[in-house]
């Protein structure tokens, strides 16, 4: 897998992560990228088995920056 691939599924991932946030708890739409990327990145803890191994792979050990990095990276 390419590093550009790897980071367009981990985007794909980041991305499903924040719609399901951003559902849930709307008010998460105006909240700093950081409190967002907090929120997910315990999502991913909490919700890793919802995932295919493939992507557990892609997300199981990135850290808050990295969402966050993610989280303003437009592909």
């Amino acid at each position: 897998m390419t590093e550009k691939h790897t980071l367009t599924e981990r985007h794909k991932i980041i991305n499903k992560f924040l719609m399901k946030l951003t559902k849930e708890a709307p008010q998460m739409y105006y909240a700093p990228t950081s409190e967002v990327a907090r929120s997910i990145h315990i999502m991913i803890k909490e919700h890793t088995n919802r995932l295919s191994v493939e992507e557990q792979a892609l997300v199981k050990h990135m850290t808050i920056e990295e969402i966050q990095d993610t989280l303003g990276f437009h592909l």
